[in-house]
């Protein structure tokens, strides 16, 4: 069984399942991550979604609960996970149960859009590791059914995302009810200044990791534009789907109501499509996520919840058939497709009054977006007027691809746009500059 995974002080049960799943050698944050967290450190991960992070942070954790049983038959929780979705928490669930499944261990998920029975009764029977959502997290220990005073061990994943959705109140609730002495694994992928200042609080002279992906999404990604007109758009965009040769597509649009006019739009040109939002239910939106994954639905139509977290095979292209009025999420969509080492395509559908969207956007990456065509994206109110004339060209040199990536749902309603706009690459600069944390010698 040889393994780079076996240079990373891990034991035999973990080096086994690692290898069921044929995982040979780390990703930088796994390699950088877990010595440090096995020795004890606090942890300060700057990284984005699909570097790994989740076995970075869980197999060092279930290593260490497993090195230390209890005693007694009743189990105290002794390990806690904060994610802000539902979906990431569940992802986060599937990927416990497989690098755990050689040891014993009990763990549950806790998270809303669902009745609190089945949680309540895992938890009054006793589990060593809690994955949760804050909100529903809170709702049970208020009503005293949790109980967080013997934790050890300590994750906080996508803390930027908790910013993003108004968490940081809730987190910061939780973290009162924990005890000081405890090991904190902080994950973000970008740092505004109310993250560091959460971090700074919660990390005791925390090892730095900062990981930048060999090749970004961006720098992978095929982007395009085309400029139409908003009346337009919804001709265009059913063009473009019977012109592109695709596998499977996410569209993303800014509100819910849009993301289900559009499918059913595009069922009627017999395209099996689905809107995948914040107004569903629970079981509605993980049967939605099976049958995209299964090739059932070769369109889901999604609003900016749908941004990270979930991994699904095959999504060849994005379509931006509204552009976010926050630079960032433009990244977070685009990065659905070229996913492990894969190619991929987004294009984006703009508006004249979106300009301003796609300026800001072109700004943060550093470079224009190729026109569908490949004209320079200049002069574009000739664009727009010689666009409103005829349908996309088929000179549009966009090719079937095969890729992975992940979908974060969340609740789209704790969304707070003013936080969000505090996220921005000074800041991230900044924060690896701040006195406020020393680094181990």
């Amino acid at each position: 069984m040889e393994s780079m995974f076996e240079g990373l002080q891990l034991k035999l049960p973990f080096l086994k399942a690692l290898n069921d799943e044929n995982y040979k050698n780390p990703t930088p944050i796994q390699q950088e991550c877990i010595p440090k967290a096995l020795n004890g450190s606090d942890i300060l991960g700057i990284a984005q979604t699909g570097t790994g992070k989740t076995a970075a942070f869980s197999i060092p954790i279930l290593q260490m609960l497993n090195a230390s049983q209890p005693a007694n038959k009743k189990r105290d929780t002794r390990a806690l996970i904060l994610a802000p979705t539902r979906e990431l928490a569940i992802q986060i669930g599937s990927s416990v149960r497989l690098y755990g499944k050689y040891i014993a261990f009990k763990h549950t998920l806790i998270y809303g859009g669902v009745g609190q029975k089945t949680q309540v009764e895992s938890l009054k029977r006793g589990v060593d590791l809690i994955i949760a959502t804050p909100g529903r997290l809170l709702d049970l220990i208020s009503q005293g059914v949790c109980k967080l005073d013997k934790v050890e061990y300590f994750v906080l994943d996508e803390a930027d995302r908790m910013l993003d959705m108004g968490f940081i109140n809730d987190v910061k609730k939780i973290v009162k009810v924990l005890p000081k002495q405890k090991q904190t694994l902080f994950f973000s992928a970008t740092m505004p200044l109310a993250v560091e200042n959460l971090a700074s609080k919660l990390l005791n002279y925390p090892e730095h990791i900062s990981i930048e992906p060999s090749s970004t999404p961006v720098q992978k990604i095929k982007q395009l534009v085309s400029f139409v007109r908003a009346e337009d758009k919804r001709k265009y965009l059913k063009n473009l789907l019977k012109e592109i040769k695709f596998n499977s597509v996410i569209i993303f649009t800014r509100t819910k109501h849009g993301a289900n006019r559009l499918s059913t739009e595009i069922k009627s040109l017999n395209i099996n499509s689905d809107a995948l939002h914040g107004n569903k239910s629970q079981a509605a939106r993980q049967r939605t996520l099976k049958d995209f994954k299964l090739g059932k639905i070769n369109v889901l139509v999604a609003t900016d919840i749908a941004a990270r977290g979930i991994d699904i095979e095959g999504v060849s292209h994005i379509i931006n058939f509204e552009l976010p009025n926050v630079p960032e999420d433009y990244i977070h969509r685009i990065g659905r497709t070229a996913r492990a080492g894969a190619s991929g395509t987004a294009i984006s559908i703009c508006a004249p009054n979106e300009q301003p969207f796609l300026e800001s956007i072109e700004k943060l990456m550093g470079f224009s977006i190729k026109v569908s065509d490949g004209r320079p994206s200049t002069n574009r109110e000739e664009i727009y007027k010689k666009n409103k004339k005829r349908p996309p060209k088929k000179s549009i040199n966009i090719n079937k691809t095969h890729s992975k990536t992940s979908l974060d749902i969340d609740a789209e309603e704790k969304r707070t746009p003013n936080n969000r706009k505090k996220s921005n690459k000074k800041k991230r600069k900044v924060f690896f500059k701040s006195t406020k944390f020393k680094a181990k010698k």
